[in-house]
């Protein structure tokens, strides 16, 4: 059975929202990359908004597209989490 390939996995801040929760993201190391909602983030409805930390799967194959996975809780301004609603 041949191997499976490894997700690299970078975070970074949307910086652009396109149609069919699609995002163009800004990776902390400078790249932008088109990235899509990962299927559970879709299936529990997390909204994703301009600014937002987010970690992102890259495949080694195609370094310019990626999936959202997870979405950082922003930080208030006494470090507690904040409540988005």
């Amino acid at each position: 059975m041949p191997q499976k390939e490894e997700k690299i996995e970078v975070e970074g801040s949307v910086v652009e929202a396109l149609p069919s929760t699609q995002f163009r993201v800004k990776l902390d190391n400078g790249h932008n990359v088109l990235a899509y909602l990962s299927g559970k983030m879709r299936k529990n409805y997390i909204r994703i908004l301009l600014g937002d930390r987010v970690r992102v799967e890259l495949s080694p194959y195609d370094l310019t597209r990626g999936r959202i996975t997870y979405r950082h809780r922003k930080r208030g301004l006494n470090g507690e989490d904040e409540v988005v609603v």
